[in-house]
């Protein structure tokens, strides 16, 4: 099994972001250019369309973003977007159109497709979250293996040094994370995939697939 290249986890067209992705083979590539993208991009932003609150941050007008949400720029958040009470958003995000960062979520370096959800309790740092995609509550991306080595993507068939000490996880379109789950460093999952709750996910899981346990993956029908 080939490790997926951006054109096999995700629809562009389902992100204000995919400008970042045109010059990119891997999802991941992108993870050290997230912060000055959206600078860029926050800057031609229309303003009858966005407010402006606070230094490098742009909140569309029709979003709705709780009092009690923590947001740090660079970041911003798109059209009909919501981010609930208690949300943290540590800065270089872009949380797409119609997305829900929930209470006690925490984002940091993060690329968040349209119509994600994160809904509860979520911590999904250096990571790319793709069209549609769903963490149960719970669920954790961890971006920092316990070594402080330099993170690996690995395959049954590929292992390809990233040279990169942070990166969360890649979720294809329309992936759904099992409730209490933790997907490890350098972790990629295709598209039209289901992770089990209380699932610990290391490396590459393919689209179209049901993962039960490790080593214990099963194709949809």
């Amino acid at each position: 099994m080939s490790i997926p290249k951006i054109r096999d986890l995700y629809s562009l067209e389902n992100t204000r972001a995919a400008a970042l992705f045109e010059n990119a083979e891997y999802p991941w590539e992108v993870l050290p250019n997230i912060g000055s993208f959206i600078l860029e991009l926050g800057k031609n932003l229309s303003p009858e369309e966005f407010d402006h609150p606070q230094e490098n941050v742009w909140i569309a007008k029709d979003a709705t973003v709780f009092d009690s949400a923590y947001i740090a720029g660079p970041c911003i958040i798109d059209h009909e977007a919501e981010v609930r009470h208690g949300a943290f958003i540590r800065g270089n995000a872009l949380v797409g159109r119609g997305s829900v960062v929930g209470n006690s979520t925490e984002l940091k370096n993060v690329i968040i497709f349209d119509s994600v959800q994160v809904p509860h309790y979520n911590y999904v740092g250096d990571s790319v979250l793709g069209y549609r995609s769903h963490m149960g509550a719970g669920s954790i991306t961890s971006n920092v293996k316990s070594d402080k080595t330099l993170v690996h993507v690995k395959s049954e068939d590929e292992d390809i040094a990233t040279g990169l000490k942070k990166f969360g996880a890649m979720l294809g379109d329309f992936v759904e994370v099992g409730c209490g789950s933790v997907l490890c460093p350098g972790t990629v999952i295709g598209k039209n995939t289901n992770i089990y709750p209380l699932s610990m996910v290391r490396g590459v899981v393919k689209a179209d697939s049901i993962y039960k346990k490790q080593g214990e993956i099963v194709t949809k029908r």
